[in-house]
């Protein structure tokens, strides 16, 4: 490692005398726009530093404004495209006084003021620009905690007496333009042009109308947005643009054009203007630090929402331009590197080191694994390594031509590293080092915001599968399925959810919903919504009170958000069903002869809407081998089609299915489905049940004789059912426990129900007090009563209670001899 040479040392012993070198190239540049370009790309090689930007003087002396720049975009640091020349900025003070200014993150608090909100802490070079007719102040910005050393300040201040300001691109209002210009008024959209540019676009001056829309039409569609992001006033900032596209020709190709321009400020009665060149892109030097390129990949990264997106778009932008044979880029996770992106993905192109030690092509490996991408990290700079250069395996077999490490920065800290290897020796001039730097930047952001989408996203859909049923409960004489597909748009997380919901004597809920919006708070407020519906039907409570409850519960929330509901509760004995809707679609039932049917059901307004709002309650039958089929809009309704055609296509399609394999036909109404929304599914087949219980209910009046009465009740009811004497003794025991205990211990009404299944019996007697019976911990010989619960515990094989309507039912079960 003593013998690696990287660019940080190199830089420190002869930084100033290699820049003299490169000045001094670029004096002899032809074009002064690009030799002013390409002085300020050398603070960012040289210098370290981030954003390099050249301000001079406005038409009317009132404003320092941006003319030319170089490196990442001007806000991430929260700086102006104008300062006042007599206000509070350090290129202001610069500008003035002719010295210097040297500013730490401590000292830009006292410029609050003449900046924006900064995306990271930073340090801010202003040095004053003096020459042949030039004036103005050069503005450098680096992340480096300790801001620029002395090394780096000489070559600031040597780059700063090197800029030239380039010639205006067009003369003032009322002159001649050049052939290649024109002027663009943004208010009105009339745009003045040079001959030479009408013939780029295949017009003569005769046939062209003064409209910008005119020129905007005969460009490739494809890049008419990146052109409309120019010339319009909305999406423009005051300094220089530079954009290449394409326009159509009468025969052949489009042909690529470059745009140059600048916005010029208006004033009291004179509009803003856009003024520049267009010239033939092929005729031009092609170069890797062009202000399009890094346009074009910040373009990429604005749109980038993953990690791995962020990750494509830098390697989509590198590697052409580079010429590199293979990048990686890489997430620094605490103290671990891990690989999202490589490029070329097959493993065989990487290091063998990588698959046998981190025993897989994507490595996932502590940072002090390397020392020198450690050392390179920390340095916080770009690194290159010439062909050759003594590195450790895992690093040399990247770049045997050349190696460059790019560490990304984003707010302080690093969000990553990408490695750009070359199998060939590799010449790597100033224009590479200016792209690496300037890319670098724009990466380390896109990266931290990506990080935090990606976590927000995991977070949103692990709290969405959380919520959602794991898995559906076992019926009696029916099947239930379930589907849910997020859309494939945002967050992809919404507020969707379904449920089936076991309740006592063989009866089920089956729930589907939608929570307006697709968010955090919308999966939040889905899983309010199942919990409640679950635990109002749980109470007891028949359908219509449980959606009323549901109802009145989100009202009392504080959220803007509304839901809509479909509840149906399935009479699994008697093939009977009662629906309620809140707003949602009404469910579909297919018969068993094939023919279907959209339920003739009342609807209520959504939940969250009305406070007193009436949700009637619709009977519906269902015959063994009904498919019972409940939906969101996500499934029914797009932007093409509506709620009542996709209820018809999803008629049709399930009378075609075969119910036989309930989970292919929910996979089989799914398939073509428009995703612009989510979609849950829920489908029911209803069989019946092979075994019917017997039931037999008494109303337990309030008179001395009451558990006689039941007593008798229920040895009736045992000598019908061919119940064994031994096991009716038993029985009687326990009726007359329960019974004496709720007419004792409630008031108002007591029923009996007795439910045999098989060679079980039920006993259950429900009363009117919610309040649970308590199974006493010990007994004395003086205590009168609570022995009823232990002697119904020793006669039974289990008991419990279940909150119904109010009150509560105390059961036991029995399991019968012979």
């Amino acid at each position: 490692m003593a013998n690696v040479v990287g660019e940080g040392a190199t830089q420190g012993r002869t930084g100033n005398r290699r820049v003299e070198d490169v000045l001094k190239a670029l004096a002899a540049e032809p074009d002064p726009a690009g030799r002013s370009r390409r002085v300020l790309e050398q603070a960012l090689v040289f210098c370290g530093a981030s954003l390099a930007a050249l301000y001079t003087p406005d038409d009317a002396g009132e404003l320092l404004c941006v003319n030319e720049s170089a490196g990442v975009p001007r806000s991430l640091y929260g700086l102006r495209d104008g300062y006042a020349l007599n206000g509070p900025s350090p290129a202001a003070d610069a500008h003035r006084t002719g010295r210097p200014v040297w500013l730490g993150p401590r000292d830009l608090a006292g410029f609050a003021e003449a900046r924006r909100t900064p995306a990271c802490d930073h340090s801010v070079a202003a040095l004053p620009v003096r020459g042949e007719g030039v004036t103005g102040c050069l503005l450098a910005v680096t992340e480096h905690p300790d801001g620029f050393d002395d090394t780096q300040r000489e070559c600031l201040e040597l780059i700063a007496g090197a800029v030239t300001l380039p010639a205006p691109l067009v003369p003032e209002a009322g002159g001649e333009l050049p052939p290649d210009a024109f002027s663009l008024a943004v208010d009105s959209g009339h745009v003045e042009v040079g001959a030479d540019l009408l013939r780029l676009f295949g017009l003569t001056p005769a046939a062209f109308d003064g409209k910008v829309e005119t020129l905007l039409g005969l460009t490739v569609p494809d890049d008419l947005p990146a052109l409309m992001s120019v010339v319009e006033a909305d999406h423009m900032s005051i300094g220089d643009r530079e954009l290449e596209f394409r326009v159509e020709q009468p025969a052949g190709p489009p042909r690529w054009l470059r745009l140059r321009g600048r916005l010029l400020p208006g004033g009291e009665g004179r509009p803003a203007r856009l003024v520049g060149t267009v010239a033939d892109a092929s005729t031009l030097r092609p170069e890797v630090t062009d202000v399009a390129r890094v346009q074009r990949l910040a373009a990429a990264l604005a749109t980038a929402g993953t990690v791995r997106d962020v990750s494509h778009a830098v390697v989509t932008a590198l590697r052409e331009p580079l010429r590199a044979d293979r990048i990686a880029l890489a997430e620094l996770e605490h103290d671990r590197l891990v690989v999202t992106v490589l490029d070329p993905p097959d493993p065989e192109s990487w290091p063998a080191l990588w698959r046998l030690e981190w025993r897989t092509e994507w490595p996932d490996a502590p940072v002090r694994a390397m020392p020198t991408l450690a050392a390179a990290l920390r340095e916080g700079r770009a690194q290159i390594w010439p062909a050759g250069a003594p590195l450790e395996p895992a690093l040399a077999d990247v770049g045997p031509g050349g190696l460059a490490v790019l560490p990304l920065p984003a707010s302080g800290t690093m969000a990553g590293a990408c490695l750009i290897g070359w199998d060939t020796p590799h010449q790597f001039g100033p224009d590479e080092r200016a792209l690496l730097t300037a890319s670098a930047g724009l990466a380390g952001q896109a990266l931290l915001r990506a990080r935090a989408f990606d976590a927000e996203h995991e977070l949103v859909g692990m709290l969405q599968r959380q919520l959602l049923p794991r898995r559906l409960p076992r019926l009696p004489g029916a099947e239930a399925v379930a589907r849910y597909l997020p859309t494939t748009a945002g967050l992809e997380v919404g507020g969707d959810w379904y449920d089936v919901i076991p309740l006592p004597d063989h009866r089920v809920a089956l729930v589907i919903g939608d929570v307006q919006g697709h968010s955090a708070a919308a999966a939040t407020l889905m899983g309010q919504m199942r919990t409640a519906l679950r635990a109002y039907a749980a109470e007891g409570h028949p359908p219509d009170v449980v959606v009323h409850h549901a109802n009145r519960l989100l009202m009392d929330m504080e959220t803007d958000l509304f839901a809509t509901c479909c509840y149906v509760e399935v009479d699994l004995e008697e093939g009977s069903a009662w629906c309620v809707r809140a707003g949602h679609p009404p469910p579909v039932l297919r018969h068993p002869d094939g023919g279907t049917e959209v339920a003739e059901a009342d609807g209520g307004p959504p939940l969250g809407v009305l406070r007193e709002a009436v949700f009637p309650m619709s009977p519906l039958r269902l015959r063994p081998g009904t498919v019972l089929a409940l939906t969101t809009d996500g499934l029914v309704e797009s932007a093409d089609a509506d709620i009542d055609t996709g209820i018809e296509r999803l008629a049709a399609a399930l009378s075609a299915a075969d119910p036989a394999h309930l989970g292919l036909v929910a996979d089989g109404l799914l398939v073509g489905a428009h995703r612009d929304d989510d979609i849950a599914l829920l489908l029911m087949r209803y069989d019946g049940m092979a075994v019917r219980p017997l039931r037999e209910t008494w109303a337990v009046w309030r008179v001395p004789e009451a558990v006689g009465h039941a007593r008798r009740f229920t040895r009736r009811t045992l000598r019908a059912w061919q119940v064994p004497p031994q096991d009716r003794d038993t029985a009687l025991l326990v009726v007359s426990e329960l019974v004496t205990n709720a007419l004792v211990h409630t008031d108002g009404q007591v029923r009996l129900d007795l439910t045999l299944v098989g060679r079980r019996l039920r006993v259950a007697v429900a009363d009117s007090s919610p309040r649970t019976p308590v199974r006493p911990t010990s007994i004395s010989w003086e205590a009168t009563g609570g022995r009823g619960i232990l002697l119904v515990e020793a006669m039974t094989t289990t008991w419990g209670t279940v909150p119904v309507s109010g009150g509560k039912q105390v059961w036991c079960e029995l399991a019968l001899s012979g």
